[in-house]
This record gives structure tokens, sequence and C-alpha cells, in this order.
């Protein structure tokens, strides 16, 4: 009896460590989505020191630049081969008139960015200099246009200023200063949070709003050449993308946009370093309802257009949290740590796996700005745990979509849990298997193992971000505190790979 209860023991032991083991299914399906690489896209609005003392230092100054752009950040961005730049705002663009950003610098009249710290608008930095930066960039525009204080008209002249290759007043005052060909831009957001700092408007009387502008934007013939985005929904707000898909025809829409922060408390937000594990548990549970927020929107689009000819697009995400101690409390300024990583890395996994409709994103902000990519102090520039994120996963750009299957162990937290690991895998047109993997367990290793039969993977590289504590990050005197570095904890055998995923890590392995 005593050899049987042993060997009873012994097998439910083993049948336990078994049903713990995490096995992530990943399949090849011809009919899968194209990982659009517009989903990691950016953001630059007036605000704080993101253009000024952060793009743009003007063409006198001692740091270097290309027309008064940094040539640093220039780098940094081409690096990741930023593939989107959202401009001007935000709240900023409904204040915005473009017309006092054109012409000799000079002439152009002042503004109060009544939004952002009541700091006065010089307008040295506007259309020329933003459409510029992005064809040195290899970066689509996307401009968001004033619907909330602005006229029909002046985004009618917008376009053809900036589309219009001859025979418009608009074209001919591109040309007089100093711009012969157009830019053809195609990207144009119609507003911006219009239930909000856009208008206070109700959905229904932004629909019609939208309607009027959508219509006359493309009164130059050039409509089949623009991608016009509804200013979308925030978090749940499901009403708001019903009605818009409901009343909107398609021949006037592209794109539906929606906005979510991982915010754990608008009123208190928490440090942007100095948190505890319980402000980090929310920060993440705030920042994975990313994709129940998705999925719900998707549904309703479903509705009423099962076709799928209007797409979605997340114009802004990322964590937000009290600024910098001695900063302007307008300025949204914050330091970016692991958890920003951490939030980084699980939501590109969300879009990369609903890229069958999220076709386009823009993390809030590039510089200087919430989770940025870039921070600048004078002189000095440094690269953020985000933005080693969007380098590492620069691999997934226009690829196609390998689908997951897979029961996530819990990351706990005083009774509470999330899904510890998250995940999304491509197939690139060389060929290339590319995976990546978040844990966000604070405490925990995890070991996954990937089933990749069919897939004929060989010769996997690995790379890891990780640091030795979740509230780490990259200073002005240490810029390379937190870096991208070789992954080998990992073991590829007939078809099977078993990875060990550290806490707060963010892995990326490439088939070569």
């Amino acid at each position: 009896m005593k050899i049987i209860s042993l060997f009873f023991s012994l097998f439910m032991c083993h049948a336990l460590v078994l049903a713990q083991e995490t096995i992530i299914t990943v399949s090849q399906d011809q009919e899968a989505p194209v990982i659009s690489k517009h989903i990691y896209g950016h953001f630059a609005e007036h605000l704080g020191r993101s253009i000024y003392d952060g793009f743009y230092v003007g063409d006198t100054s001692a740091i270097p630049n290309k027309d008064g752009v940094r040539k640093d950040i220039i780098k940094a961005l081409k690096e990741i081969q930023i593939p989107n730049l959202r401009w001007p705002g935000g709240c900023f663009a409904d204040t915005y008139q473009w017309k006092d950003g054109i012409g000799p610098q000079e002439d152009r009249p002042t503004m109060v960015n009544a939004w952002w710290g009541g700091v006065t608008e010089d307008n040295s930095f506007g259309t020329h200099n933003f459409l510029n930066l992005c064809e040195e960039l290899g970066a689509e525009p996307f401009i968001s246009a004033n619907v909330g204080s602005g006229t029909v008209q002046d985004f009618m002249d917008w376009v053809q200023y900036t589309n219009h290759p001859e025979g418009s007043p608009m074209a001919k005052l591109r040309k007089e200063n100093g711009r012969e060909e157009p830019w053809n831009v195609k990207y144009w957001g119609i507003g911006n949070e219009m239930w909000g700092c856009g208008g206070n408007m109700t959905v229904e009387y932004y629909t019609n709003i939208y309607k009027q502008y959508a219509t006359f934007m493309g009164s130059g013939g050039n409509e089949d050449e623009l991608y016009r985005i509804a200013a979308g929904a925030t978090g749940d707000d499901y009403h708001w993308t019903e009605v818009l898909m409901r009343d909107v025809p398609k021949s006037l829409i592209e794109a539906v946009g929606l906005h979510h922060y991982a915010v754990i408390d608008w009123e208190e937000k928490g440090p942007a370093t100095g948190y505890d594990e319980e402000i980090y548990f929310k920060s993440m549970k705030e920042a994975l309802k990313m994709d129940e927020f998705v999925r719900k929107h998707i549904e309703v689009m479903e509705k009423y257009d099962p076709e799928k000819e209007v797409d979605l697009v997340v114009d802004e995400w990322g964590g937000w949290y009290d600024v910098e101690e001695g900063t302007n409390p307008g300025f949204l300024y914050q330091q970016n740590t692991m958890r920003d990583a951490m939030i980084a890395g699980a939501t590109l996994n969300i879009f990369n796996n609903h890229s069958e409709r999220v076709k386009m994103a823009n993390i809030a902000q590039t510089v200087n700005v919430l989770q940025a990519v870039v921070l600048t102090e004078g002189e000095k520039m440094i690269l953020t745990p985000t933005y080693h994120v969007f380098k590492m996963y620069t691999v997934h750009h226009d690829a196609q979509l390998l689908p997951v299957k897979f029961d996530s162990p819990e990351y706990m937290f005083e009774g509470e849990s999330l899904p510890a690991i998250s995940v999304s895998a491509s197939k690139d047109e060389a060929g290339n298997t590319n995976i990546s993997l978040v844990n966000i367990d604070a405490k925990k290793e995890h070991k996954v193992q990937f089933d990749l039969a069919g897939l004929d993977v060989k010769n996997i590289e690995g790379q890891i971000l990780r640091s030795d504590k979740i509230q780490d990050h990259n200073t002005f005197d240490d810029p390379d505190n937190i870096n991208i570095t070789e992954f080998k904890d990992f073991e590829l055998s007939d078809g099977n790979l078993e990875v060990s995923l550290p806490p707060f890590s963010v892995v990326v392995l490439s088939s070569k």
C-alpha cells in the first residue's frame, strides 16, 4: 500500500507540474492580417517641452540640428523606423490656426497655449517645419485638424496648401513660402477628443460636423488620396463608436479613433519613479484594459462594417503619472521606467494581435511628454526603456501575424491577479519568425514552451530588456542604465521552444 501511495503521490505531483506549464501554440494562417507598421506610430503635440526645447531648438542653436530640429533625435527616431508622426495635438490641435505658422518667422503672430501651461506659442515651428521633419524621418505625417475652434474653410485650405500641386490659391501661397512640390499628406484627423477638450460635444452632434468636414476636405478632387480619421471614443464609450459607424457613410470615413491611458486615478496618478508594487499592479491593470476596449469597439464596428472597410486607430495611448517635482504641471514631463517598458510591450502585443482592424496607433508622446521615447536636458538626450521596446519590435513592421493560443499564468498581488504573460508573433517577408514576449510579474520568473511545429524555425537569436528593479530608469548621468542585451535563456528542439522569462522583462526572439 505504501508503494502504491508513493507512486500515486509522485504521479499527482508530476501531473500538477504539467498542468502549470504554459504551452503557447504558434500557427501559420495564410489569411492572417499583416501587422501594419503604422501601429508603431508616434505623437508630437505643442505641449510643454515636446516641440520647443525638445524636437526643435532653432537653427541658431549650438546643439547640432537640421533646420532647427535636433540631429540626435532625428537619428534616434530613424533607428526605430518611425512610420508616422501625429501633430500638432491633442487638445492643442483644436485651438491651432495653421496659417499663423507659415511664412517668415518674424511675421508670425503669437498665441497663448491655453491648454498646456498658459505659455506663449510663437508659431516658429509650423506646417513646413513639421512636414519637412517627416520627410527627413521617412515617416508619414498625420495632421490632427482644428474642428473645435476652426472652420471648414480653414480645413479645406490646409488640405490644399499641403496637397495641391498648382492651380489653387493655397498651392500658390505654398510656393511663395518656398515649397514648390506638395507634401501629399494622406492621414488627417478630423478633430480630437470632441467629447472633451475638442468641444464637449455629444457624439450625435459631432457626427454631423464630421460629415461636413469630411465632405469638403476632398472638394479639390483628391478625396481618394485622403485617409480620414474620426475623433473617437475614450475607453469603454462604445456608444460613441456605435453612432459614428451607424451614421457616417463609408464613403466619408477610413478610420475611427480610440484613446486610452493607463491612469490609476485622474486626481492622484502616482509618481513616475518612486512607486510601490501596489501602484505598479494598478498601472498594469489599467494598461491591460486596452485589449478589452479594442476588442469591444471592434465588435461594434463589425455590426455596421463586416467587410472591414473602416479601420480602428488608437491615436493616443500610454502611461500617465504625476509630473516630476519642480516642473510645470501643464508640461506633463515624467520619467520613464521599466513599468513603461511593460506597458509598451504588452500594449503593442495587443495591437499586433488585433491587426485585422487596428491599422495605426500613436504613443503619447515622442519627446519630453508623458510616456516619451526620448528625454532631453540641454544638449543631453536619453533613450527611455519605452524607446528600446519600440526598437526591439521593429521586426513586426509589415510582417504577417502568426496567431498564438495559450492560457497565461497569473501575476498575483494581494488577492488580485492579472495575466503575467503577453505574446505576439509574426513572419516577415524574408521568412523569419519573430516572437515578442512580456512578463509583467514583478516577482516571479515564468517558463513557457512554444509549439512551433510546421514553422521550420531554426537558429533563433534573442534580445532582452530587463533591470534589477521595476523602478529603474535611465538618467542624464547614466543614460545606459537600461539597454537591450543578448538573451540566451531558451532552448529549441524539434519544433519546441522553451523560454525562461525573468520578472518584468521584454524578450524578442527571431529566427535567422
